[in-house]
């Protein structure tokens, strides 16, 4: 980079100089320490206001003060969830260059055209700073909303133009939690996210918006939140939800099933779905509630030229080669400029937006019974005259505040409120305060400090669950369970029987012992195992899949809905299904018993795991019996006792057929030692397993949480995973190459390296050797320190749950669209080349997907081989020489004419999408697979509250994992969860931070302490951040702390799969934790107790509240 020269444009110049000249003749009306830290900065975008952001009692904001400027604030503090050493609370600019080393964003015309049609902005610090309510701050900013508030945003054609020419780039907008106020942009291809600090440089964006962000100089780029050592996540990795996201490796299904593939999550990963595009169809869908009604629209169907799937272009290669290589220019200089400054953080500002995010038709908050929009002498005359004053002629106004802290406050007319709530307002009812509502983003324009939202319906009491499961599902864009009577008239009659066809054109296996391993309440059986003994110490394995694709049949009306939905949606004591249940627990799932349809794959392995041989193809299958985890576990720990039944933890499962039950259990204990050994060979290859305990809720008979506990895999639950990761690589691999630009595949890319050496530094320095080379080094680190650490388990998990904060997302692509870059199809937790979704066809929908090119691929193969005429003699040597899907594929015989021709018909006799068809299809089932997490967390989020809420107050010992001079960051192991707690200006409470060794003093004043007139509002009361309890009043109170013995509860949620033999207990189980007394002297990594209770309900969101538990006789 040296020798480059920055090019600042005539606009920036322009506007510089009059901010300039603004600042001069702005009286000086800071502090002196504001004073002392203004001076020492230089504006680069100019004065940047902030909306007032209260995260809590006592919070304050900088509203005018530039981002190279501003005060410590939240935002300022180097913490977060990730172990942080220490909290850098001094902020200042930061100068990582000179301007020959900056990067050359040029502005275009159209830039400089809104530049100077642009109004100044003036900057009114003085008087927000004297309203004494938000509420007034707002209505004064309403009612002077004649001076814009924001810069208009560039025309469409502008944005295009400056996109091609690298000026400008599109990223996806994602705000912090914490902070919204700061937001982080991502840009394809860019290591690093891009800061936007401020609502004006954010200028109306809100989370997951795609937007066009032009890039600051480098020389108003902002330090790294991190310091040596230090651990650092990024806002980005904020953890809002209740349940921290701790990846697991094999979370493949939503159902708690785990089986199979490395899922890895950005813990605070947007909500943002995308609605589907061509292929992708979508019809209205209905939700419980009051004026409800939203709409999907999409296209009729896939597209399908010629009959076949037609490879696409390179993305890098179609339309013109010099804008993209412009491009492409652009993002290799932003790239090569971050590497150059690793220290710094690119910073920008939001100049479009192009694409609005689908949230903004869905947001769920609370609304105000105070008014905004009001005149206040008008309001005080009119508030004696009628019962509720929010009706005055006067009101214009309510508002809106999100229950997700990533959204701003929002206006309501109050004219356009839906009738029930007029109504209820107009008989004086104020509990409409506590009313769960759906509200869209109307308008946001650019005179407006707040988005203008029109509520679209209500849920009902925000304290209850229905309401809130209700806004869930709408929140997520998530389908009631109920299928349209279209869906339902594509399937057959019941009783229901395989057809006589069907056993002319498939294997039958109904003689072979074939069994299910499931969840003891799973009704929705999508795969079944069997082994048989060969000779020469080899086994024949077979894994068997529902063949959904027999009754889902392409462009029907149960095709679309399974489209639309593209996931089932396992919530607490619920089930939302990807496919209607007379088919996902009827005709479609493995039941025993029952003659049902599968696709088989079986493979011939020996005793060192290698597999010699592998067929695959349709087959009429009969379960014998279905297995829960707790009779897999039972047979492998050798306590499955045939003669006593009656005496099992679950009872008895059923034998059906001629099958004996010693040739079930004899089966079992094989896989088990099959299983083990792939194991072993799969970590011996490089694999990654981030393995950690789950929580589980225990429910009473009414469906109320009652107690958790955590639970963790045992040997039954690798078992089952093992085998279907085999499955999974092999349909990768067998479609990829008979279809490479058509294969529905899963990529997991390398972890974001940045993150990574913070971890490893904060390993390094507690003693702890972490090797970040591959995905291998890091499984045997983490290995070798769990050994170490094995008298503290706690801290093993928290260093496993953070593990994972590095890892990027795994995702469903086209092969075709990566088809140039083959090097990034692999899959890095499981450290595979290939890898795909073939497992769980009745609640995924790229399986299905994944099924049709399976068939396809097998009818072009038997085509190939009769054109060949060798088809017979290979039915007879069963498993060899299989050109299409055996393990050596015959890359001559596809590319042959006869080849490409059997091929071109069986893909379009099956359907398979083409690469552009399939792209969006990809894309739609990534978003829907997030948004299903999404919800589960926010469901298990809510039990959890309801739990607390009934409980009152739970004890527990945390850890402190970050500490600063305003607040700290405990974990609480017992419940996988991780809080903050907020000290500074807190009344009574003096804090001492010693910067040098990372630790806080925490004491009481003995005396009050003297306050300026005026500022006692900002303080918070004690209670709030700690439960101060008196010697004498000391008594046992339930608690969270490590128990043992007893198990006590009532059985697990739905969908659990943990076997819960041998866990740890229920948290009722009483142990005394004992407070803490002042002083209180907190270092990293200390344990104290604390005290948990349920925050909001019916007056604000969910959440879990934590404070210190803590004993004083001055209290």
């Amino acid at each position: 980079m040296r020798g480059v020269v920055v090019e600042q444009s005539p606009v920036e110049r322009i506007e510089d100089v009059e901010k300039d000249k603004k600042k001069k003749r702005r009286p000086n009306r800071r502090s002196k320490q504001n004073s002392s830290v203004s001076a020492a900065c230089t504006s680069v975008n100019g004065i940047r206001r902030e909306a007032p952001e209260f995260a809590g009692s006592g919070s304050t904001s900088n509203y005018v003060i530039s981002n190279e400027c501003q005060l410590p604030g939240a935002s300022n503090v180097a913490f977060y969830s990730l172990p942080t050493m220490h909290i850098n609370e001094q902020a200042g600019l930061q100068e990582g260059g000179t301007m020959q080393n900056q990067l050359i964003f040029q502005s275009d015309s159209a830039e400089k055209t809104f530049s100077k049609s642009c109004p100044e902005l003036i900057a009114r610090e003085e008087s927000v700073r004297s309203y004494a309510n938000m509420d007034f701050f707002l209505s004064h900013r309403i009612h002077h909303a004649q001076r814009k508030c924001f810069v208009p945003h560039w025309s469409m054609e502008a944005v295009n133009r400056a996109l091609e020419k690298g000026n400008i780039f599109k990223a996806l907008f994602r705000a912090n939690a914490y902070n919204r106020v700061e937001a982080y942009c991502k840009i394809d291809g860019v290591q690093v996210d891009v800061l936007v600090s401020g609502t004006d440089m954010q200028n109306r964006a809100v989370e997951g918006d795609i937007v066009a962000i032009k890039i600051d100089p480098l020389s108003s780029w902002t330090k790294m939140k991190v310091s040596n050592g230090t651990l650092n996540n990024s806002a980005l990795l904020d953890d809002y939800n209740l349940l921290p996201e701790v990846t697991e490796l094999v979370n493949d299904t939503g159902k708690g099933k785990n089986k199979v593939e490395a899922n890895y999550e950005y813990v605070n990963s947007s909500n943002c779905l995308l609605l589907p595009k061509k292929g992708v169809h979508c019809e209205s869908s209905s939700f419980s509630g009051e004026n409800v009604h939203s709409k999907l629209t999409g296209s009729a169907g896939y597209n399908y030229p010629n009959g076949y799937c037609v490879p696409a272009l390179d993305p890098l290669q179609a339309g013109c080669s010099n804008e993209r290589n412009e491009v492409a220019s652009a993002v290799a200089k932003l790239c090569a400029m971050i590497s150059s400054f690793p220290s710094k953080r690119p910073t920008g500002r939001v100049v479009a937006i192009i694409e609005r995010s689908p949230r903004r038709d869905a947001v769920v908050g609370f609304l105000s019974a105070k008014p905004w929009g009001t005149n206040r002498e008008g309001h005080k005359k009119d508030s004696k005259k009628k019962k509720n004053p929010l009706l005055s002629s006067n009101c214009e106004f309510m508002m809106l505040s999100p229950t997700d802290p990533k959204f701003p406050k929002m206006m309501v007319f109050v004219r356009d409120l839906p009738d029930c709530i007029r109504k209820r307002l107009e008989d004086g009812g104020v509990t409409v305060e506590k009313e769960l509502v759906a509200a869209r983003i109307d308008n946001w324009g650019e005179e407006n400090d707040f988005p203008q939202a029109y509520v679209t319906r209500v849920f009902g009491r925000g304290g209850e669950i229905e309401p809130q499961i209700a806004a869930i599902l709408f929140e997520n864009a998530i389908l009631s369970p109920e299928f349209s009577p279209e869906s339902l008239s594509c399937l057959p009659h019941v009783p229901w029987e395989v057809p006589s066809e069907e056993f002319q054109s498939r294997r039958d296996l109904r003689n072979l012992c074939v069994f299910t391993i499931d969840p003891s309440t799973a009704t929705d059986l999508d795969d079944a195992l069997s082994v048989e003994s060969l000779s020469n110490g080899i086994f024949r394995v077979g894994v068997h899949i529902a063949d959904v694709t027999y009754f889902v049949l392409p462009d029907t009306a149960l095709d679309r809905e399974a489209q639309i939905r593209s996931t089932s949606v396992y919530l607490l004591q619920r089930k939302l299904p990807m496919l209607p249940t007379l088919l996902s627990e009827n005709l479609g799932s493995l039941n025993p018993g029952v003659d049902r349809l599968a696709f088989s794959i079986f493979w011939d392995i020996n005793l060192a795991g290698e597999v010699l041989d592998r067929w695959i193809g349709r087959t009429v299958i009969r379960s014998c019996c279905k297995l829960s985890y707790e009779h897999a576990q039972d047979i492998i720990d050798g306590l499955f006792d045939v003669g006593r039944f009656d005496t099992l933890k679950n009872g008895c499962p059923q034998l059906h057929g001629n099958f004996e039950w010693s040739a079930v259990i004899t089966s079992v204990t094989r896989l088990n030692e099959i299983s083990k050994t792939l194991k072993e060979n799969r970590f011996s290859d490089g694999a990654l397993s981030l393995e950690s305990s789950k929580m589980v809720l225990l429910f009473d008979e009414d469906g109320i949480p009652c107690d958790s506990m955590l639970s963790e895999q045992k040997e039954s639950n690798f078992l089952v995973e093992e085998f279907m990761l085999l499955a999974n690589c092999t349909a990768a691999e067998v479609i990829s190459r008979a279809y490479p630009d058509s294969a529905l595949l899963r990529r997991h890319p390398e972890p974001n390296l940045r993150k990574l050496r913070e971890f490893e530094a904060f390993c390094s320095k507690h003693g702890l050797e972490l090797d970040t080379s591959s995905s291998g080094q890091i499984h045997h680190s983490l290995e070798q320190i769990r050994e170490k650490l094995k008298n503290d388990s706690v801290f093993f998990n928290i260093l496993v749950s953070y593990a994972s904060k590095p890892m990027q997302l795994a995702t469903y692509f086209c092969s075709g669209e990566l088809k140039n870059n083959e090097n990034d199809w692999g899959h890095y937790a499981l450290a595979v080349p290939l890898y795909t979704h073939f497992t769980s066809p009745l609640r995924r929908y790229p399986d299905i997907v994944v099924h049709r090119t399976l068939a396809a691929t097998i009818e072009a193969e038997e085509m190939y081989l009769k054109h060949k005429r060798i088809l017979p003699k290979l039915e007879k040597e069963e498993m060899t020489r299989r050109c299409f899907t055996g393990i050596c594929f015959d890359k001559e015989a596809a590319e042959s004419i006869e080849g490409k021709e059997v091929l071109s018909a069986a893909a379009s006799k099956h359907r398979v999408p083409c690469t552009e068809i399939l792209a969006d299809v990809a894309a739609y089932c990534n978003e829907r697979k997030l948004a299903g997490r999404h919800a589960k967390d926010a469901s298990d989020k809510l039990y959890m509250w309801v739990l607390l809420k009934k409980k009152e107050i739970l004890l527990s010992e945390a850890r402190v994992l970050g500490l600063g001079p305003r607040f700290m960051s405990i974990y609480i192991d017992k419940l996988s969860i991780e809080r903050r707690i907020y000290y500074d200006e807190v009344e009574d409470l003096m804090v001492e931070w010693l910067d040098s060794t990372s630790t806080v003093i925490l004491n009481l004043f003995t005396n009050k302490r003297f306050h300026k007139r005026g500022t006692l509002g900002k303080y918070r009361m004690l209670e709030d951040v700690a439960l101060v309890t008196s010697p004498c009043e000391l008594k046992p109170v339930l608690n969270l702390s490590e128990a043992r013995g007893n198990e006590g509860g009532s059985s697990p949620i739905e969908g659990d799969t943990d076997v819960l033999s041998g866990d740890r207990a229920p948290i009722s189980d009483v142990i005394e934790i004992e407070p803490t007394v002042f002083p209180l002297t907190v270092h990293l990594l200390s344990t104290i107790p604390v005290a948990l209770h349920a925050v909001g309900g019916d007056d604000g969101p969910l959440d879990i509240g934590v404070r210190l538990y803590m004993n004083s006789y001055f209290r």
